[in-house]
């Protein structure tokens, strides 16, 4: 069990979450939590694309995400990155 203390303003916009879904403050809570772990890892991902830290392939497993949804987040963020003949070329002929 986790015990945090939330900033009343926070506990507003859960409890408005809570209203609006129908759901307990628990699922609420775990809810709010995976999702920003997913944004959390996708962010790290690009990071370290970014950085040339990992290859494509790598990041897209690690954001949690497959080649082709990762490749639309690459380019909506407008990560640049070079790793690889013929990887960026391949990538661009298919969006």
């Amino acid at each position: 069990m986790i015990s945090v203390k939330i900033p009343e303003e926070l506990n507003m916009e859960i409890e408005e979450l809570m209203r609006e879904e129908k759901i307990g403050k628990n699922f609420a809570l775990r809810k709010l939590l995976a999702t920003a772990l997913a944004e959390w890892k996708k962010e790290r991902a690009l990071k370290m694309l970014a950085e040339g830290r990992i290859s494509y392939l790598k990041a897209a497993e690690m954001a949690g995400m497959n080649i082709w949804d990762f490749a639309g987040l690459v380019k909506e963020k407008k990560i640049v990155w070079i790793w690889g003949d013929g990887i960026i070329k391949d990538l661009n002929a298919r969006s």
